[in-house]
């Protein structure tokens, strides 16, 4: 985390001027944001009302990111600045905090109501902040960007309402794709074993017993303990796939699997999960549709469910 003198003086050194956005209605807002989840909804809300930048792209760990210096003069020079809140981004939070002096910042997930949320015993006095991966949770998150947006810009509301609802009924429609598919698997198969503890929420949702590897962050580590008691399940129960994740090295997986077969029992990789971050910009897996398109097919299709291959419109795996 950088130090709070450090801190200040990189901000000081950002000179606070009109922007291409600032101040002009009828210029794009400059909209810094944190993670690939709430960029799609920003963009999704304010079309062409606003230039939107993620700071971390497909593959990135939000549990671990830092913000570089250029990162510190683009949320500087921005016309606001989103993010996850939840401790999601716990090495930016103090930081982010901070910012909120200069440039107007909200945590788009500290909206939810705490009875929506999900404690857990590794996390003390914390909540999980994986609630994108459940679409129902995530419309709420997605509403907390509109009014952030249009607190910007009164006088777009009703092109962001608009907006909003076409997004809002394409979540719904994903929604029900995937509990239609997930409910799919037979009931002594819905065991999902990740490389970190990001599918809580999802477990909660569609009735799944949910194994993450390491803890709620990135951060926390697998100690060989762990790995073998979940060696034992995956043998005990006859799991027949684990999955890795995009943000996430795999190299704990693999032990698991190599674990099971020293017990004579094979596992496979039932496929790469999309957790902390999206697919590629530009790709349907890159959007939060195609991201729970993605999730809820693979898994599904490896547990012994049924779903279309290339998921609800056939657009998987369809590239750029």
């Amino acid at each position: 985390m950088i130090p709070r003198r450090q801190f200040m003086s990189g901000l000081a050194s950002v000179p606070v001027v009109l922007t291409a956005g600032r101040g002009l209605a009828s210029s794009p807002m400059q909209i810094v944001v944190t993670t690939g989840m709430i960029a799609d909804a920003a963009r999704q809300i304010a079309g062409e009302d606003a230039e939107v930048r993620a700071l971390m792209g497909p593959g990135v760990d939000p549990h671990a990111y830092r913000q570089t210096r250029s990162d510190i003069v683009a949320m500087g020079r921005a016309d606001a600045v989103l993010w996850h809140g939840l401790y999601l981004e716990a090495q930016m939070e103090t930081f982010l905090e901070e910012l909120q002096s200069r440039v107007p910042v909200t945590a788009v997930a500290e909206t939810l109501s705490r009875d929506l949320l999900l404690a857990h015993e590794d996390y003390e006095g914390r909540f999980d902040p994986h609630v994108w991966m459940v679409p129902s949770l995530w419309k709420e998150v997605v509403i907390a960007v509109r009014d952030a947006l249009t607190d910007l810009r009164p006088e777009a509301a009703e092109r962001f309402a608009a907006n909003t609802r076409a997004h809002l009924s394409d979540i719904d429609r994903i929604g029900a794709y995937a509990d239609q598919v997930l409910a799919s698997v037979p009931q002594e198969q819905r065991v999902l074993v990740t490389a970190h503890d990001a599918f809580n929420y999802f477990g909660a949702a569609y009735d799944y017993e949910v194994l993450g590897i390491q803890g709620i962050s990135t951060e926390s580590e697998a100690g060989l303990q762990r790995i073998g008691d979940l060696v034992d399940l995956l043998v005990d129960r006859g799991v027949r796939a684990v999955f890795v994740e995009s943000s996430v090295s795999d190299r704990n997986v693999r032990a698991l699997i190599e674990g099971a077969t020293a017990q004579g029992h094979e596992v496979a990789i039932g496929g790469e999960l999309f957790s902390d971050a999206m697919g590629a910009p530009g790709t349907y897996e890159g959007t939060y549709i195609g991201m729970i398109d993605h999730n809820a097919t693979v898994i599904a299709r490896a547990l012994g469910g049924t779903a279309p291959e290339r998921g609800i419109d056939g657009l998987l795996g369809a590239g750029g």
